[in-house]
């Protein structure tokens, strides 16, 4: 019986792009991290990086893994593709689906298995190999096994430019990159791959706030449709208190009425859990910095960077809000 490791090898974010002597990049895809494996009695597993078992929920992959020849775990991100983009919503509105309802969601948004490392193969460990050689090993049986869709095999180079030229595929969802050590071995839960996440600079108006205006916890961020309604974006993480202090010098609390007046504000993307919020008076211009993650609707699904309040700048200037809409049936 083939043991998966129990978590995940990870990275640790850095600020800036750089691809040491001897490391390898890979795209950081917009996906759910997951173990997929075919054990020696031809059973298929397919896992999360928190042990959640997620086989009868995308059934293409399940059965793709059923048909290898060989014993095997791969280590790898399911992405689900809708039109020119990679959908992170589709996967979480798969998680949960099972029997015919998981099938038919196979056929109208089929997920993909990113293979980006191969921790068994054949009745032997590759743990403790480097990942120069569990790449090749990779590819290997690729070839060997002719793998095409549901299987990807993921990118990976050592030039820096064209590593650097995948950042260029951010509006698609690829998220940035991931740098790895040739010679290290796999070390599960060890955090010694690297993140680099593409960011953007974006202007926002401050519609609401945790905590006080004159002492705000958390910004709630918006900007302005093609109608001039306010539209809900996403929000700050927790501020500093030097950057609490300087954002509240120019909020001021609502006295009449709000676009934002009786809703409701989730405290993480898929979380359940509200927030208690402060409604201000829209006309604070602030600059942020964001990743490129949003959902179908062009929210910010992760908290951005807080960088500066915008005196400069008039709610007019800020740039609209672009509604984004699934085309169609995801391919």
């Amino acid at each position: 019986m083939i043991e998966l490791p129990a978590e995940p090898m990870l990275a640790a974010p850095v600020e800036t792009f750089a691809l040491p002597l001897n490391w390898f990049a890979e795209p950081k895809w917009d996906g759910f991290r997951a173990f997929a494996a075919r054990d020696t009695d031809g059973s298929s597993v397919l896992r999360s990086r928190r042990g959640g078992e997620l086989a009868a929920a995308f059934p293409e992959i399940t059965d793709a893994i059923g048909r290898l020849d060989c014993s095997v775990v791969f280590d790898g991100e399911l992405v689900v593709w809708e039109e020119t983009r990679l959908a992170f919503e589709r996967l979480t509105q798969r998680l949960h689906r099972r029997g015919a309802a998981a099938q038919r969601a196979a056929a109208v948004w089929p997920a993909h298995y990113v293979a980006f490392d191969l921790l068994h193969l054949d009745g032997r460990s590759l743990l403790e190999r480097p990942y120069v050689e569990r790449r090749c090993a990779l590819e290997d049986l690729f070839r060997r096994e002719g793998l095409s869709a549901p299987w990807t095999l993921c990118p990976s180079t050592n030039d820096a430019e064209v590593a650097r030229g995948w950042l260029a595929w951010s509006a698609a969802g690829v998220e940035g990159c991931v740098f790895k050590d040739g010679g290290e071995s796999y070390r599960p839960g060890a955090r010694s791959w690297r993140k680099f996440r593409v960011r953007d600079t974006l202007e926002m108006v401050v519609g609401a706030v945790t905590g006080a205006p004159r002492r705000p916890g958390i910004l709630l961020l918006g900007q302005h449709d093609s109608e001039g309604r306010l539209r809900y974006v996403g929000r700050t993480g927790t501020l500093p208190t030097a950057q609490a202090r300087s954002a509240g010098g120019f909020l001021r609390p609502v006295q009449t009425d709000h676009p934002w007046a009786g809703r409701s504000f989730s405290a993480g993307w898929g979380s359940q859990q509200n927030l208690k919020v402060s409604l201000v008076v829209p006309e604070t211009v602030v600059e942020v910095s964001a990743d490129i993650s949003r959902d179908a609707r062009g929210r910010l699904r992760h908290p951005v960077r807080f960088v500066r309040v915008r005196a400069d700048m008039a709610v007019a200037d800020v740039p609209p809000f672009e509604v984004r809409r699934p085309q169609g049936r995801g391919r």
